[in-house]
């Protein structure tokens, strides 16, 4: 590494070897993973195949799931046992900060009705933090993320110096990606107007940010969305397709969407402009339900592995078991 100003020896072209690794080096964080791996595999845990930050461990009926998010462990365990020997095997190797229940995780916060048993994850903050940054806090809410019927192409991107000047300070990326954060965690409902939005990014409109202002107008009136999961729903996975045909008017591509539900709340979803023009509404269906799969065969492959059950999606009247009985008997079945 170079050597910091008023502690250099030799010439100006000297550096550093480091003996060990040091916190933000590039190799840094590989490192720390592979240590904290070492770790985990020395106290019996299993690392997920389908994401390898989550790990678990069953021992009789005991199951304990932790997730790491850099330096920051996330753990739940079905008895209190099980949540003390975990931090006391952490803590023979690091020196661990217990924080107790956990309240905040990645800018999202965490709420609990210990009486019903139901989690709730929301945002508000950061909501209304977004609607300060760009000046939206007192701004009439709106009932729809957008508005209904709306219509955006790239007929609407300024064609004139005048227009692309009058653009120019406009905060639109700014603002979309405060969005984009806000509908991958706890937001779905904004998830098609921020897909929708994010087409225009490279040269919006006036009329473009117009309908992003609408989308923060909205917002303003859903600060205290969240979603809520709870302990007396089914935790067995299900989820929804559908797409609409030809929805894009500069390219005539479909926009597909999918989301999955578990303990009564979403967990995964997405929308999406198709990469293929389809070439009828049953095409553009059979490619939304194609990906939707894909997405159910990872989460089918992720609850197998903390020993959940298979899940169902359905489009439009069509439903479909992520697993039937042979494909479960060659997941069960050994590699050779």
């Amino acid at each position: 590494m170079e050597q910091p100003p008023g502690f250099e020896e030799g010439g100006g072209d000297y550096v550093w070897l480091l003996l060990k690794t040091l916190y933000g080096t590039m190799q840094g964080a590989h490192d720390w993973a592979k240590t904290l791996e070492c770790t985990y595999q020395g106290h019996g845990y299993y690392t997920s195949k389908a994401d390898p930050q989550v790990r678990s461990r069953v021992v009789d009926d005991e199951v304990t799931i932790t997730s790491t998010w850099t330096d920051d462990i996330l753990g739940a365990s079905s008895t209190e046992n099980g949540e003390s020997l975990a931090k006391l095997e952490l803590g023979r190797s690091y020196e661990l900060k217990d924080l107790g229940q956990a309240n905040f995780i990645l800018g999202m916060k965490i709420e609990r009705d210990e009486a019903t048993g139901d989690i709730t994850l929301s945002q508000r903050a950061y909501c209304e933090r977004i609607l300060e940054r760009f000046h939206m806090q007192d701004v009439n809410p709106r009932s729809t993320p957008l508005k209904p019927h709306i219509v955006l192409s790239t007929d609407d991107m300024p064609q004139t110096e005048q227009e692309k000047l009058e653009m120019k300070n406009v905060p639109y990326r700014e603002a979309l990606g405060s969005l984009m954060w806000l509908q991958v965690a706890t937001r779905p409902d904004l998830s098609f107007a921020v897909n929708l939005l994010s087409r225009f990014a490279n040269n919006p409109g006036r009329k473009h940010w117009d309908a992003l202002k609408h989308t923060l107008a909205y917002l303003k009136g859903t600060v205290h969305y969240g979603i809520t999961y709870s302990r007396n729903s089914d935790i067995r996975p299900y989820g929804y397709v559908d797409a609409n045909y030809a929805g894009d008017i500069d390219g005539s591509r479909s926009t597909e969407g999918y989301v999955f539900f578990m303990a009564g709340g979403p967990v995964s979803w997405s929308s999406k402009r198709q990469d293929t023009v389809a070439l009828s509404t049953v095409e553009a269906e059979y490619m939304a339900f194609t990906r939707a799969i894909q997405q159910a065969l990872w989460m089918s492959k992720f609850m197998d592995e903390i020993s959940a059950g298979p899940g169902e999606t359905y489009n439009d009247s069509c439903r479909q078991q992520w697993r039937h009985r042979k494909h479960r008997k060659q997941q069960e079945s050994p590699a050779d």
